[in-house]
């Protein structure tokens, strides 16, 4: 199951927000205002409990549903963690891995966000691997070491294929939550540097048909621009998400951006 289509990817991360019924409600929304915009790859990315109950509200629709999170077994005496078994059986098709707040606040690493995306591979889930750098590396000039670290470990041992399952995300740390963006040019260059390095390791068809979404403090007011850019095929949203209307509003602007490339 190769994830290389390149078209408008938004997904919306609800981060830890949300009780089961405000998600439904949400998501029928979503649901309803989305159904001429299938042109779009669209995520909902809930919390872990309201999962299945979100599912059921768009079943055999275009959406698609993701996790947050998960760990690399399938089973076992792992208490408050949730493997990729429960995640599929709860319908999910995504998985969001090395989000910022997991390695800023959880202790997650290049080398645990290696093995849970092997293990999201394994049982067929899409991982969204999160890379990014803070506002002290960016002002250091570290941005491009920084991601290339995190992109050679992350991703160690994969081969062409299993790379090309695989969504990456680059999210400035200083962008997340913050209300502040990575200008177009800041964004593109670092896109850029991602697809290139891929191409490099993993061959060009792999590089050029990689998805790659840009996540921090994304909204409808800079989607256009920052999705015009050559290498941003989409956002991970985050607060933006948590209403209907403007994640439908930046759905609708990323694919105004695709048609102006």
């Amino acid at each position: 199951m190769a994830v290389n289509i390149r078209k408008p990817f938004i997904a919306g991360n609800w981060k830890m927000n949300m009780t089961i019924s405000k998600a439904s409600e949400l998501v029928k929304t979503v649901l309803e205002k989305s159904r001429d915009l299938t042109e779009a790859e669209i995520v909902i990315i809930p919390p872990f409990t309201a999962l299945y109950a979100t599912k059921k509200v768009f079943q055999g629709s275009s959406l698609h549903i993701g996790a947050q999170n998960l760990f690399w077994e399938d089973s076992g005496a792992f208490t408050g963690e949730i493997s990729p078994t429960m995640l599929k059986d709860a319908g999910c098709t995504y998985v969001v891995i090395g989000h910022s707040e997991r390695r800023q606040y959880f202790g997650e690493t290049n080398e645990t966000v290696n093995k849970k995306i092997k293990s999201a591979l394994l049982n067929k889930l899409v991982p969204i691997m999160c890379i990014g750098e803070s506002l002290e590396e960016r002002k250091k000039g570290e941005t491009i070491s920084k991601v290339e670290t995190q992109i050679t470990v992350g991703l160690r041992n994969f081969n062409r294929e299993e790379v090309s399952r695989i969504v990456i995300a680059y999210e400035p740390l200083w962008a997340i939550g913050t209300g502040l963006t990575a200008a177009p040019s800041q964004a593109q260059e670092v896109h850029s540097f991602i697809r290139n390095k891929l191409s490099e390791k993993y061959g060009n068809e792999t590089g050029s048909c990689a998805i790659i979404l840009y996540g921090g403090s994304v909204k409808p007011a800079n989607t256009l621009s920052l999705l015009k850019e050559k290498d941003i095929d989409g956002a991970l949203v985050g607060g933006a998400s948590l209403k209907a209307e403007s994640f439908i509003e930046i759905i609708k602007e990323a694919l105004k951006a695709y048609k102006e490339k």
